[in-house]
């Protein structure tokens, strides 16, 4: 037991001689990761849920539902994957300047990011909701449901938009260490989302019963509030990162120029694992609406154990970045490594929930029993790809930080474009498994994915990168 307990102090997680400069304690180390950890992992548990509460609403339609809802999210987030790859890059320097409390920089890097953001989003998002009934269709919608995820995709890429330009501050204000602005956001969202699915999902009081369509109308009026409170959050005067739309737009190479080394590393990173989960996902479309419907279920199990290891991602990258940017790579490793730690510990927990509460938590989302039955397996998967799957993505988030991007790029084409696509319609069509052998596909990728970034980490390479 005391080598269990000694393994979590931050002398066992270094060699003396990288030692660089004085080491807080372990009580304040664990103290400054779970004060930034703890509001980005509910912030990103939020956003989770927002999708999930979604499908959980919608769930008493039937499995055409939760199809229309679910078959939304890879061509969703396909159309995003630029945004999240510029956001990638403003995170990573905005933490660096942090570091070097270079405040002028790291507002050129938000006005740069919130322009670019607002002009690819408006294209990215009209272009697909001019094309949203080819674009479902080729991501595996079938007759059953493509009238209702049609407008459902439109709606929602309306508020996406609004989405993007609150995700683009956010992202800052995490690297400036700010996480409970985005919470905050995230937790109004959620609110807004919920109140206003119960209303027009059901047309409650004098709301009108829209179904689907009242699903993705509540999602968009809560990225809007989500959108205004992370505005106001930049454009007070007197914090580290300021903004202002009364400003003469004006564009500065140089900032320009060390957001793209970043980003267009994240931006084939995002292609990769957008191609690879749309590939998968339409795998599992061609099984059947109610196949289809149980993955969904599923998936938004997994995405919820997935937005607990993202909190501690961001803090990773936060506290990695600006140990990198004090030009202090001991402390970066123990960051990280203690961010891994806990990651360990919260996957152990999470593992252990889903596979004992496996049944009530899928009818939390629907009341089909033949759904139900069908998730059982994926679920028992499932809580055994959680405990990879939290301190791996815990892990890249410590590469991520130190702007090791190029690597994690690689790792996702091999993994999560190539490895993850071609096993699950092998297991689920060449060897009959179905729906459980895209699953077991799944759970190699993670597996996967956590050997190659461990790998990464403990070679080192990364502390040695300069931005």
């Amino acid at each position: 037991m005391s080598r269990i307990l000694n393994s979590f102090k931050w002398q066992s997680m270094i060699r003396p001689n990288d030692i660089l400069g004085e080491i807080p304690s372990n009580k304040n180390i664990y103290k400054r990761t779970f004060k930034m950890a703890w509001p980005s992992a509910i912030e990103s548990v939020l956003i989770a849920l927002i999708g999930a509460v979604d499908m959980m609403m919608v769930g008493n339609l039937g499995s055409s539902a939760i199809s229309a809802v679910g078959i939304v999210n890879q061509p969703k987030f396909i159309v995003l994957a630029a945004i999240f790859a510029l956001n990638t890059g403003v995170t990573v320097l905005v933490s660096r300047r942090k570091g070097e409390n270079n405040q002028e920089a790291a507002n050129k890097y938000l006005r740069q990011a919130i322009y670019i953001c607002i002009g690819l989003s408006f294209i990215l998002s009209l272009t697909a909701g001019i094309f949203a009934k080819e674009f479902l269709m080729f991501a595996g919608a079938n007759i059953d449901y493509i009238d209702l995820a049609v407008p459902y995709f439109r709606i929602i890429l309306f508020g996406n938009f609004f989405y993007a330009i609150g995700h683009t501050m956010t992202s800052a204000q995490r690297g400036a260490g700010n996480t409970k602005i985005s919470m905050k956001t995230n937790l109004a969202a959620n609110g807004v989302n919920l109140i206003f699915n119960a209303l027009l999902i059901n047309g409650l009081f004098f709301f009108p019963q829209l179904g689907v369509t009242g699903a993705a109308i509540a999602t968009a009026i809560g990225n809007i509030v989500a959108f205004s409170m992370a505005t106001y959050s930049v454009t007070r005067k007197g914090n580290f990162l300021h903004f202002s739309f009364f400003e003469k737009m004006k564009f500065d190479k140089l900032a320009l120029n060390e957001m793209y080394k970043i980003s267009s590393s994240s931006f084939i990173e995002q292609i990769f694992i957008r191609v690879g989960f749309l590939t998968y996902a339409m795998t599992i479309a061609n099984l059947g609406t109610v196949a289809f419907a149980s993955h969904q279920v599923c998936m938004n199990i997994m995405v919820i154990s997935f937005a607990v290891g993202e909190g501690l991602q961001i803090a990773s990258t936060s506290l990695v970045g600006q140990s990198l940017g004090q030009r202090r790579p001991d402390l970066a490793t123990i960051y990280g490594k203690v961010s891994q730690k806990i990651g360990i510990s919260l996957a152990i927990l999470l593992a252990l929930v889903v596979f004992n509460l496996r049944s009530e938590l899928v009818s939390l989302f629907t009341i089909e029993q033949q759904v139900i039955t069908m998730t059982q397996i994926p679920m028992m998967i499932l809580s055994f790809t959680i405990l990879f799957q939290v301190p791996q993505v815990i892990i890249v988030g410590s590469l991520r930080g130190a702007g090791d991007v190029k690597f994690v790029a690689m790792m996702m084409l091999i993994s999560v474009a190539i490895f993850r696509p071609l096993l699950s319609y092998i297991l689920a069509y060449g060897v009959g498994l179905g729906l459980q052998g895209a699953w077991i596909a799944l759970a190699f990728d993670q597996v996967t994915r956590y050997a190659f970034s461990f790998y990464r980490y403990r070679s080192g390479k990364w502390a040695n990168i300069i931005l």
